[in-house]
């Protein structure tokens, strides 16, 4: 049965991840702290003004970060080029600390990004 909140999700997972879901949980609210934090595709989610900014989710040797703005990782390719990167997901491994401050600057990014969009919807 899927999880219905954050808190729910993170017990959920393997053990191993759960400090680093925990921590990443934290970067993202005090990087994007009006934020609306709710599940969406199973994992925990952020919003703003009811937009997606971003993902994360545990796996057994990594978490990973969901931007979803490909030109946000394109941007800052040469600060992720020590992680594994794919189209939309960024691999955060268990075995090292998670770049709080890059992790803090994607939901940034990503919080601009939304932003920006909605206040094109207002005008």
């Amino acid at each position: 049965m899927p999880a219905d909140t954050v808190a729910a999700y993170i017990a959920a997972q393997p053990k191993a991840s759960r400090p680093a879901l925990r921590r990443l949980r934290r970067i993202i609210r005090k990087a994007v702290p009006k934020a609306e934090e709710c599940m969406s595709y199973q994992m925990p989610t952020y919003k703003l003004g009811g937009r997606t900014v971003i993902h994360f989710a545990g796996w057994k040797e990594h978490v990973a970060l969901y931007p979803g703005a490909g030109h946000v990782v394109a941007a800052l390719k040469a600060e992720l080029k020590p992680y594994a990167v794919s189209k939309g997901t960024i691999r955060f491994p268990l075995s090292e600390p998670l770049p709080e401050r890059l992790i803090a600057k994607i939901a940034k990014a990503r919080a601009q990004d939304v932003g920006a969009k909605l206040k094109k919807l207002r005008k």
